[in-house]
């Protein structure tokens, strides 16, 4: 009789009597015929059955998301952001007058029910204004902030998973770049545009305000590359676009998405100053900047007109940074 033959005999067969268990069903087990296919059979006590799945270890994103949902700076900062991108997509659902519209009889018209923020020197509708005004402002830092992201994140990868000379001559690029004023470089790059709109003020500030994320990123991925995922992948024979993209830069975006979340604030401020300062939007344009440096001459007599666009704009970067504070949390482990 061959070994698998007297292991076939010690196993229960549908002839032998089972245990029975009272009212309770019993539980399962599984035979194995002569041809070491499993059948299913009562009667016999297979193992203890676990109430329900076991829980799937969390990756670091899926644990990111699950503190940041329990963040309340999260949901105040992300209903205020959806109101304004909501804003900036549909300002007609807000109001129906047109911010272009300044009949001169209405010259600085307070606050009314018909003119629910007043009205301007040129005879604009300031709450229609504001309205419109988070479109330019929107646009302006979400462009921007991915402008950076692509840029600085592809130079700080670059320099920090090659090294060596690659390293050395895009670190003094970004070293040229920092030492420029970013409010200063702007100025110069506006100014020598006579035609400039929203797509010249996202120009200046993408061309120089990539360097911080570049900084970041080129220490996150030294960091990661030599973790023993990357080795391995390394060692497996995968090229280096395959190691960057699916072993790398997963791993070092983190800290860039921090970073960029805040600068999305910082980019509004930048193009409100720029506008303020007469060199940003032109006054055709709607923009808070422009509303705000309008409102200036007549300070003192009406304040309302500086009030309203000043405190639109205040809220929407004081939303990117909470937005960045709970992302920062979120994403360091050392911070939960």
């Amino acid at each position: 009789m061959s070994e698998h033959d007297r292991q076939r005999e010690q196993l229960p067969t549908s002839s032998q009597e089972q245990p029975h268990f009272g009212s309770q069903e019993a539980p399962t087990i599984f035979l194995a015929d002569a041809d070491a296919t499993t059948l299913e059979k009562n009667g016999a006590y297979a193992g203890p059955e676990t109430p329900g799945q076991l829980d799937k270890p969390r990756g670091a994103w899926a644990e990111a998301w699950r503190e940041l949902r329990r963040s309340p700076r999260f949901y105040i900062a992300g209903t205020l952001l959806l109101l304004f991108i909501v804003m900036a997509i549909f300002p007609g659902w807000f109001t129906d007058q047109d911010p272009r519209f300044c009949p001169i009889a209405r010259t600085d018209l307070k606050p009314s029910g018909d003119h629910w923020f007043g009205t301007n020197t040129q005879g604009c509708d300031i709450y229609s204004r504001t309205i419109y005004g988070a479109r330019a402002s929107i646009i302006v830092g979400v462009v921007t902030t991915a402008i950076i992201v692509v840029v600085g994140g592809l130079v700080g990868a670059l320099s920090g998973y090659f090294g060596g000379w690659v390293d050395s001559v895009l670190a003094r690029i970004t070293d040229i770049f920092f030492g420029i004023p970013l409010l200063l470089a702007a100025l110069v790059f506006m100014s020598a545009f006579q035609d400039r709109t929203v797509w010249t003020v996202v120009s200046a500030l993408g061309i120089f305000g990539w360097m911080q994320v570049a900084r970041i990123m080129r220490g996150s991925v030294i960091t990661v590359k030599s973790s023993d995922y990357v080795v391995a992948a390394r060692a497996l024979g995968a090229g280096t676009g395959r190691i960057l993209a699916r072993h790398v830069l997963p791993n070092a975006v983190a800290p860039v998405i921090v970073v960029a979340t805040i600068s999305l604030g910082t980019f509004i401020s930048a193009e409100a100053t720029l506008s303020f300062l007469g060199i940003g939007l032109p006054l055709s344009e709607v923009s808070w900047g422009a509303d705000i440096s309008t409102a200036t001459n007549v300070l003192r007599d009406a304040p309302y007109q500086l009030f309203f666009p000043s405190l639109f704009l205040s809220v929407t970067v004081l939303s990117f940074i909470l937005l960045g504070d709970a992302v920062r949390d979120a994403l360091d482990p050392k911070l939960r």
